[in-house]
């Protein structure tokens, strides 16, 4: 059997818009589900997931068969099927920069379905919902048929593979807000309510949707557990080059010559993504900085090139991996208003149930474009440099507003000059008259 060292891409061809059910089967596809549910037992999936490492690539990087386990389940079979548990997917990708979750949905839905199936299995879940992003009209068009594939071929409905075990899976397309990225306000949505974050605990994966055990995954997520079903435990912790294990989808965005993105080892580099995957930067321009998991994390300089793009490497350089999908900043672009429009985005995009996000990131918004408008003080940038505080974890309902603050806080520790440059220069002007 040949074991992939791209197992996320390897079904995507130029010739070819996205992978149908036979184009999947053709390369394995569907054999991780075989094995799990004709082989092993819910608890036995967790831990195959456990030890191969899989790390949650929405952001949080919390292992994913460590999450999976804390769904109340029975030790030993035959467990209670009375017990309604859900499983569901965040597809509503609303991250600035990022877009990995489009491509793999758009290009190979089947991967996904696969792994939904394994995980809807491995916690005894018999409904699935995938919460989509209402503008991926394309992805909802390949997921839609790809799902009616999957229910022909007895993949989906009752009963899989001449099991017990049966699955619906259900695709809903949100109304669209960032703040469903959070998995409580998601689920509030998903139940037709106010997409508001919940306080926690109980957790999703002890009280979810509609009160129910509920494990949320993020689309990359699910999409690499096929392939650990498949090949085994020790293939997939032999792929990466870092601490963390698997492949993972890096992109690049910004004045590069190759924007886009690739399925790397994780612990490549940053200088080898933007070096040479990307193609360095455009001509005539340089890297002064760059954002490396989306526009939530803080940014990182020149110097933090060959840093590993893994979990615990970026935060050692006092930033995030986040989604893995770097925006570059370049000497031409004013990093001032880079980071206004980021918080222009966040603040619009608060769902304004807590005071310190609802009235923090207008307040900020308020506060930069007074300074690149040339009426800022000195002082707006210790007040700046406040609200990064008062906004920060543990003062906010949930991590809007501190993924937020990160862009900001950074910007003042590394570009202070170039905030400072605009109210220097608007006293000169003053003065002058």
């Amino acid at each position: 059997m040949e074991k992939m060292d791209k197992p996320l891409t390897k079904n995507m061809m130029p010739d070819r818009a996205f992978a149908t059910l036979a184009d999947y089967e053709s390369t394995g596809g569907y054999q991780g589900l075989h094995k799990a549910i004709t082989q092993l037992q819910p608890k036995e999936v967790q831990q195959w997931v456990k030890d191969a490492g899989l790390r949650g690539r929405g952001g949080a990087g919390f292992n994913t068969g460590i999450k999976w386990s804390l769904v109340p389940l029975e030790n030993a079979p035959p467990y209670d099927k009375t017990q309604t548990r859900y499983i569901v997917i965040n597809a509503d990708e609303m991250e600035p920069g990022s877009f990995k979750d489009r491509f793999l949905l758009e290009h190979d839905p089947h991967q996904l379905i696969e792994g939904i199936i394994i995980a809807a299995y491995a916690i005894q879940a018999r409904t699935a919902y995938i919460f989509l992003r209402g503008e991926y009209h394309v992805a909802a068009a390949r997921l839609t048929q790809a799902l009616l594939e999957a229910r022909a071929k007895g993949y989906l409905g009752e009963p899989i593979l001449n099991s017990d075990f049966k699955l619906d899976i259900h695709l809903h397309t949100s109304a669209g807000r960032y703040i469903c990225g959070e998995e409580t306000a998601l689920l509030n949505a998903l139940e037709g309510k106010r997409a508001t974050p919940r306080a926690k605990p109980p957790f999703a994966v002890v009280s979810g949707l509609w009160g129910r055990p509920t494990v949320v995954n993020n689309v990359e997520t699910l999409c690499n557990v096929p392939h650990i079903l498949h090949y085994g435990v020790e293939w997939y912790q032999s792929l990466g080059r870092g601490a963390d294990k698997g492949t993972k989808l890096f992109g690049a965005s910004g004045r590069v010559k190759h924007p886009g993105l690739w399925e790397l080892p994780m612990g490549t580099p940053i200088r080898e993504i933007i070096e040479d995957h990307a193609g360095r930067m455009q001509d005539g321009y340089q890297l002064r900085g760059f954002l490396p998991g989306g526009a939530s994390t803080d940014f990182l300089l020149p110097e933090h090139l060959d840093v590993l793009m893994d979990f615990d490497a970026v935060a050692k350089v006092g930033s995030r991996m986040g989604t893995g999908t770097i925006i570059v900043l370049d000497d031409k672009t004013c990093p001032v208003q880079m980071v206004l429009n980021l918080e222009e985005f966040f603040a619009q995009e608060s769902c304004g149930w807590c005071t310190p996000c609802r009235d923090g990131l207008p307040w900020t918004v308020t506060l930069l474009k007074d300074i690149i408008n040339g009426q800022g003080r000195m002082e707006d940038l210790d007040t700046l440099t406040g609200l990064t505080r008062m906004l920060g974890p543990g003062n906010t309902f949930c991590a809007l507003a501190p993924g937020a603050m990160e862009p900001l806080q950074s910007a003042l520790k590394y570009f202070r000059e170039d905030f400072e440059r605009y109210i220097v220069g608007s006293k000169a002007v003053v003065e002058q008259t």
